[in-house]
This record gives C-alpha cells, sequence and structure tokens, in this order.
C-alpha cells in the first residue's frame, strides 16, 4: 500500500454541498493500489460512554486517470455537520486515513478527524438551473448576417466575397441575427453567446471604445432590445461578452493619458510603468498579451471598478440579458469578479456568469464567483482524440476523468462545453474534414456533462484554420449546407432536450471495454433510465465485449432494435460507428 499517495482536503472538489442535504467527499489514491476505501463519519457531538460513535460506509471508485483512482460518496448528515476519515485496504493490510495523518488502528480522539462543520445553505455552489438544459450557439456578430446595409461601416465587402482577415468588413448586426433566429429555433438552438458588442474600432470588437454604447455597426440599443425580445419570445437565452481585462486603445480615458500623460486623472485605470507614453517605440503600460492596443484596465482602483460594474448593472437591468461570458477572467483580481457576481445576481439572481479561463479554474468556481468555465481541458481532450486522433481511448479516457475529478459535480453540471469558437480553429479543419470523426466529437460532447456549445457555421460544414480563417462569413446558400451534419447535430439536440439520461439531468461513468485502443463506452443515467454510449473511432471493423451488459435487455436509441444480451455481449461496431443503448427494466 503506498499510503503517501493518498490524498484528501476538506474542501474545494474533495468534500463540498451538494445540495442543502447532501454533502459530496472524495478520496485520491494510487492507480490500482486499494481494492477498497470506507468512510468512517458520524456527528461531532454524538458521543455515548464518553466515546465517539462513528459508523461506515463503502465508497465507490468513480473513476481513473493514468496514475491515480478516485473514491466517491454522497451522504446526508442528519445533522448538517460531520467528522469523517477514510478506511483504506488493499490485499493485504488496512489503514485510517484522517486529518491527524495515518493510523494501523481507528483512531478514538475525534480531533484527529477531517471536518465539515456545517452544511449552511449560503455555501453552497448554485448556478441557474436553466443552464443544465441549454445548448448554446456562437455568434460573431460581424459575420453572421447583414439585415440593414445602412449601418454597414466604411468599405464594407459584399457578403462572403472575400476570405476574412485581421481587418475586412462585411456589416453584420443585430438585424441579421434576429432575421435568422427561426434558423436557430429549427436547429434547436435555445442560448445564444454574443462576441463583444460594444463600440470599438477593430471587427472582432475586443477593444471596447465605449462599454455604454452599442457599436454603430451592430444597430443601436432599440434594435438590441428587439432582439433580446425576439429571443426571449422563442425561449434562447442571451449573452453578452465582457471585456474587463483591457480596454481598446481608443477608449476615452486611455487616450486622455496619451494626451495628458502622468497629469491625466485617468494614469491609474492602467498599469502604466512609467512616462511619458510614446506611442511609436515599444510600450510601457501591461497589455492584454503584447497587443498594445488593449491597455489592461486596473479593476484595483474604485473609480475603474464602479465604471465596470456599473456597466454591467446597465445592461443587465435595462435589457433583461441572460448572462455573462467574462474575457481573460483569469487576468482580472477575485475581488472584483466576487462584487461583479453581487451585482449582476442583485438584479437577476439566475444569470449565468461565464468565465474565459482555459486551466483548471477551481479559485474562481467556489460560489463566490462564476457559474461556470469555457470547458477547454474537455475541448481538448475530444480534439486531441476525435479530431486529430493523437492520444487513443486509455489516455482520453484518462484526461476526461480526470478533468470530471478536478471540479465538484454541480459546477460539472453547468460547464460550458465547446469544440471551438473564434480563437480557435475550426473543428472540420482539425478532423481533416472526416466527418465521421466530427460526428463522433459531437455525440460526445452533447452526451457529456455540462451545457454544449456550438461555434456558428459548424453545423453545416464550415471550416477554416486559425484566427482570421475560423472567422468566416456564416453561409447562407442552402446549397452549400451539409444537410447531413446539420440533420445529425439537430437530433443530437433534441435526444438532449427530450431523454433525460442524455441531456443535463443525466450522470457520467466509463465503462471498462479491456485494451481496445480506439473505442470509448460510457452510461449515462438517473434514478429512472439507463443508456450505454459504445464510440469506434476506428477507420476498422471492431467486436466490442460489453460484460456490463450480462443479462440485461437494451434497444438502440436511435433505430429502437432490441438487443437481448444473455451469455453473450458482444457487439459489433463498423468503422467510425456508434450505437446508443437504452436499457429495458
Amino acid at each position: 500500500m503506498i499510503k503517501e499517495a493518498i490524498q484528501h482536503r476538506p474542501i474545494n472538489n474533495f468534500a463540498y454541498s451538494y445540495d442543502e442535504n447532501t454533502l459530496h467527499i472524495q478520496l485520491k489514491t494510487k492507480k490500482n493500489d486499494m481494492k477498497s476505501v470506507e468512510l468512517i463519519f458520524g456527528d461531532p457531538y454524538f458521543w455515548l460512554n464518553n466515546k465517539w460513535q462513528s459508523n461506515s460506509a463503502l465508497m465507490q471508485k468513480s473513476g481513473s486517470t493514468k496514475y491515480h483512482d478516485y473514491w466517491f460518496i454522497e451522504i446526508s448528515p442528519e445533522f448538517q455537520r460531520l467528522r469523517y476519515g477514510f478506511k483504506c485496504s488493499d490485499s493485504k493490510e488496512s489503514c485510517y486515513f484522517t486529518e491527524g495523518g495515518i493510523f494501523k488502528v481507528q483512531p478514538e480522539d475525534i480531533s484527529n478527524y477531517f471536518c465539515f462543520p456545517y452544511l449552511n445553505n449560503t455555501d453552497i455552489f448554485q448556478a441557474p438551473s436553466w443552464v443544465k438544459d441549454t445548448v448554446w450557439y456562437q455568434i460573431f456578430p460581424e459575420r453572421f448576417a447583414n439585415g440593414d446595409k445602412n449601418l454597414n461601416p466604411p468599405n464594407t465587402l459584399k457578403w462572403d466575397s472575400e476570405k476574412p482577415s485581421q481587418n475586412n468588413f462585411f456589416g453584420g448586426d443585430f438585424q441579421g441575427i434576429i432575421d435568422h433566429l427561426d434558423y436557430l429555433t429549427d436547429l434547436g438552438i435555445n442560448g445564444i453567446y454574443l462576441t463583444p458588442i460594444f463600440e470599438a474600432y477593430s471587427n472582432h470588437k475586443y477593444d471596447t471604445i465605449d462599454y455604454m454604447k452599442i457599436d454603430p455597426q451592430f444597430g443601436d440599443e432599440e434594435t438590441f432590445r428587439r432582439l433580446v425580445q425576439e429571443c426571449h419570445k422563442r425561449n434562447i437565452k442571451i449573452m453578452l461578452d465582457a471585456v474587463f481585462n483591457h480596454s481598446g486603445y481608443y477608449f476615452a480615458p486611455f487616450q486622455d493619458v496619451l494626451k495628458k500623460q502622468q497629469n491625466s486623472n485617468y494614469k491609474d485605470w492602467f498599469h502604466i510603468w512609467n512616462f511619458p507614453i510614446e506611442q511609436n517605440s515599444e510600450f510601457n503600460y501591461a497589455t492584454f498579451g503584447f497587443e498594445k492596443s488593449m491597455p489592461k484596465l486596473n479593476t484595483e482602483n474604485i473609480e475603474v471598478k464602479n465604471y465596470l460594474l456599473r456597466v454591467a448593472k446597465y445592461w443587465t437591468e435595462e435589457f433583461d440579458i441572460d448572462g455573462w461570458r467574462l474575457d481573460v477572467a483569469n487576468e482580472v483580481d477575485h475581488a472584483f469578479w466576487r462584487e461583479f457576481r453581487q451585482t449582476v445576481k442583485k438584479i437577476k439572481p439566475d444569470a449565468y456568469i461565464l468565465g474565459e479561463i482555459w486551466h483548471d479554474a477551481m479559485p474562481w468556481l467556489q460560489g463566490d464567483q462564476f457559474d461556470a468555465v469555457m470547458n477547454y481541458p474537455v475541448t481538448n481532450g475530444i480534439i486531441d482524440f476525435f479530431a486529430k486522433q493523437k492520444i487513443d481511448a486509455q489516455q482520453f479516457i484518462n484526461h476526461i476523468n480526470q478533468v470530471i475529478h478536478m471540479y465538484p459535480s454541480n459546477v460539472n453540471e453547468v460547464s460550458f462545453n465547446l469544440l471551438d469558437s473564434h480563437d480557435t480553429s475550426r473543428i472540420l479543419t482539425m478532423a481533416k474534414h472526416n466527418k465521421d470523426r466530427l460526428k463522433l466529437a459531437y455525440l460526445f460532447q452533447f452526451s457529456f456533462i455540462g451545457a454544449p456549445c456550438i461555434y456558428y457555421g459548424d453545423e453545416i460544414g464550415m471550416f477554416g484554420g486559425e484566427d482570421p480563417e475560423c472567422r468566416a462569413c456564416m453561409i447562407w446558400d442552402k446549397h452549400r449546407y451539409d444537410e447531413d451534419l446539420y440533420s445529425f447535430i439537430q437530433i443530437l439536440i433534441k435526444l438532449r432536450k427530450t431523454v433525460s439520461a442524455f441531456g443535463g439531468n443525466g450522470k457520467f461513468r466509463f465503462l471498462d471495454v479491456g485494451d481496445k485502443k480506439d473505442v470509448i463506452t460510457y452510461e449515462k443515467y438517473t434514478k429512472k433510465e439507463k443508456l450505454v454510449f459504445i464510440l469506434n473511432n476506428s477507420e476498422d471493423k471492431q467486436q466490442i465485449e460489453l460484460s456490463s451488459m450480462q443479462y440485461k435487455r437494451a434497444k438502440g436509441l436511435l433505430t429502437n432494435k432490441e438487443y437481448n444480451f444473455s451469455n453473450q455481449t458482444m457487439i459489433e461496431l463498423n468503422a467510425y460507428d456508434f450505437k446508443i443503448l437504452q436499457l429495458i427494466e
């Protein structure tokens, strides 16, 4: 037994309130080291004859990675509080792992045990419940549709007449989005994420000039209000993009600093290292990355903070938007995001607050800042396994299991799961135009935990490399659509909405298929329903042993074909094929 590999802390993803009555507790051990793990637990105030009274319950192995096993248990303490430890056993010995150390026999001193002091309702991570049932659609407004040519900026090009560049404009606007809302409804979309809509110099609008003004090329406030209202009529949520880490070069306070230098009243709105700021030399102020046109805002400055919070309040309150996506969220201080959350949630308690963070984001996901983050770790795993085939099935399983166990369950359930975006190559390009692999990627994305997002045009087979190629004009010529791909995604969306275990209410776990390098199987299940997914990410026909299905009956979710698994649990899949089996009681 490798005792030094046992890991637990009574915080974050290892011990947390799932709801007002339930605790989730997790332990990490070396892979294949433990035969069993039991939770030893009891109320800290329950004593008889001067002895603390404890119970025990077996924990379930909830997943494994290359080096670790994870053990999980759900428990409902009668009086909302708990002291606990772990009994870890291999084939030769047992030990008791506690906060006070590792013991050969169960310690009697209660101070040795981990403590969950009290299950306070206000400490429970609570994200908007509607997110679990949402299918997002990301729109880059400049490239979605030109609905009002009177708004076209100078030198606007004819729609889709040239390849996208860093600087060209095609005239996309709010009216164009309104004109195609029925298209999105037909697809099944019920959430739209808009990249920045505020006045800016560039076509991408991440270099804000005025946070309180709609960019004139998109329309005015009345048109935006109508867009939100038309979306809400169709039960579609609207999420805006907030660029609070940095402003644009032409943001009035930064222009004032350039003009007045150290005498500017706004000099402390930015991170300026020294004066003078000389526009044509190497910059001497903090920026987003090394983009001279995007000076970093000092969100610790009270004037900056109040201004940005006023921005959040105005657009949430006046236009009834449903969420905020927060650009470069990890580079803004935590104190600001706590106040941001309080400001937004006071106006609209069920607003969705989504941070752009590409790495482990646990510090932002403790209930006081964000509801979710853009789940790029899952994105990367899906791309590497399905699209690029850089990793095998076991590596993919290890990677996804690590991400699942990185966060509490109630965080995973509202994660924003994407395959690509305006910041990446399109998924079809990454899959080298192999539509079969692409379909498997979408199947996994839509059946995984969390809320899936489609980048505009992916559903009809648009492709493109890194920025600016990934920002091409949306294709509205139906003769150029990949109708088969569109129909496939439409079906996946319908399954999420009509089959409880398939969508946001289903729990997830991988199943064992032995040493298959290109095949994964997993379950999605609720208390009443269970689905088994088998995906063959290979150009070869595969025979897959489904030992977990022995003596069970099932039907194909898409085919209604019945399967009766007695002693024979082998199933065959063609190249890049899949099956979804719905168990029959």
